[in-house]
């Protein structure tokens, strides 16, 4: 079934409420949802905001890989390029007690997939966020487009148990339709979408599961 899809520009009035609330700020948890992240100490940022690079007299996207998990629920937010490729980090961040930031990202255009599981059952969103011109103004917008929503997945497995470990980032979580049909997310994000489902089950998460480090530099000093 192909996910129907949402834009939005950040501030505009005429924006639809489901856009806004899924495309710009991603999954809509509730209060009593976050409080218990953060009595885990799970830290998930899924902001994405607009930064100038005054050398390169350009406009880009900033944002964050973060989250983690325990046994009973997690939380992470991962980013692509547009093709659902892994984009370089600007820079590592580590942490002592984990399951908080792992990597800044930047970017012109961005797609954050965030996934949130408590227990067996997932709730995913997938969107995109790319620069554009507002009219006379210098400073771009966001323009964020829903890709995906999942609602209530399913996985059986209980992946953070260590006797499962190695099936992490090789399977995801099935979602359906209001009337029982199998939905499926955009197959370029196959595997981030895995790899996130795997993060969903790292205990005290230390590490990036999507962003990668960037190219070595070749060549030597002439």
């Amino acid at each position: 079934m192909k996910p129907s899809t949402q834009t939005m520009i950040h501030g505009e009035p005429n924006a639809e409420a489901e856009a806004t609330r899924f495309a710009r700020y991603g999954l809509a948890i509730s209060r009593q949802v976050l409080r218990v992240l953060e009595k885990r100490g799970i830290y998930c940022q899924s902001s994405v905001s607009i930064e100038h690079q005054h050398l390169a007299k350009r406009y880009v996207l900033r944002a964050t890989e973060s989250g983690g998990a325990v046994a009973d629920m997690g939380r992470y937010c991962g980013y692509l390029d547009a093709d659902g490729k892994s984009v370089p980090w600007l820079q590592p961040i580590d942490s002592i007690s984990g399951n908080g930031r792992h990597a800044i990202v930047i970017a012109p255009e961005l797609v954050r997939i965030e996934m949130l599981r408590i227990e067996h059952t997932y709730e995913l969103a997938i969107s995109k966020h790319s620069l554009v011109k507002s009219g006379s103004r210098v400073r771009p917008v966001i323009t964020s487009t829903l890709l995906f929503r999942g609602n209530h997945g399913t996985l059986a497995i209980d992946l953070w148990n260590p006797e499962n470990k190695r099936l992490r980032g090789s399977i995801a979580p099935v979602f359906y339709t209001q009337a029982g049909e199998m939905r499926r997310y955009p197959e370029r994000f196959d595997d981030a979408i895995r790899k996130i489902t795997g993060a969903l089950a790292c205990l005290g998460c230390k590490h990036t599961h999507v962003a990668v480090p960037p190219p070595t530099p070749t060549g030597g000093v002439s």
